[in-house]
């Protein structure tokens, strides 16, 4: 995998948000690899292919790419996108695509990750303010990606300060994150909510720490009047995916997140 843009492709063009789309675009087109089925390449999609920029022609997984000039490995910001409604429209439905973030510098790519289509709901997704009415486009209202309301764990590296990482390890763990899956956007916004408080505990953590993340999750879910249940089910659910253990009654321990 040559981490370096193809900058010839830039001439002919003055902005820089536009040669910057056109040498990560291409980049990704010739070097990445299915992080899903691991076929060697991927394919450009259409032109103006809503929320889709490739296509696996293997396994017909689907992917975006978003880009910035960045050096560090942490993805923590957010990321700004297109139409608002096209976005919530393609993340609730059953073929939504994943995404690739890249960081690069220099005219070469030095960090990149994907994130499973799985962990895109609707709270993730941030509505920009309309543009102005004086504005070529008023009233046009783009969104924000919040990467930071997504799992650290779920941000599975592909490429980290410039060493490409192997391609079947990349897979499995796609593989392994992606199979907490469900088809529910309710169910989705649940394990993420839950996943994220997780998060901020220590390695080994109790059933009397969860709960006092209610307040928090009652905020977020006001319609779901038995939080400690739900947190109950979520962490059943996790460990059953094999991302947690219960060590012993009200105990749990991390496995990899």
């Amino acid at each position: 995998m040559d981490l370096r843009f193809n900058i010839s492709l830039a001439s002919g063009y003055k902005s820089a948000t536009q040669i910057a789309r056109v040498l990560t675009e291409d980049w990704l087109a010739r070097n990445m690899y299915c992080p899903i089925c691991g076929e060697i390449s991927i394919k450009k999609a259409e032109t103006n292919a809503p929320v889709r920029d490739y296509i696996c022609e293997h396994c017909k997984s689907q992917y975006e790419l978003k880009s910035k000039k960045e050096k560090t490995d942490k993805y923590i910001t957010k990321v700004n996108d297109g139409v608002y409604r096209t976005m919530i429209d393609r993340i609730t439905s059953l073929d939504n695509p994943s995404f690739f973030f890249m960081h690069y510098d220099n005219y070469e790519v030095n960090n990149l990750i994907i994130v499973p289509k799985c962990f895109f709901i609707p709270e993730v997704i941030e509505k920009r303010k309309p543009l102005a009415k004086d504005a070529r486009r008023a009233g046009w209202e783009g969104c924000n990606i919040l990467l930071k309301q997504i799992p650290d764990f779920a941000k599975i590296p592909i490429i980290r300060n410039g060493v490409v990482l192997d391609p079947k390890s990349v897979c499995n763990e796609y593989n392994r994150v992606y199979s907490l899956q469900t088809n529910s956007i309710e169910k989705r916004g649940w394990l993420i909510d839950v996943l994220k408080c997780v998060e901020r505990l220590d390695t080994t953590f109790t059933l009397k720490q969860m709960y006092k993340f209610v307040e928090e999750l009652k905020n977020k879910h006001p319609a779901n009047n038995n939080i400690e249940a739900k947190i109950r089910q979520q962490l059943q659910y996790l460990r059953d995916k094999g991302f947690i253990d219960f060590s012993s009654r009200g105990k749990y321990k991390k496995i990899d997140l």
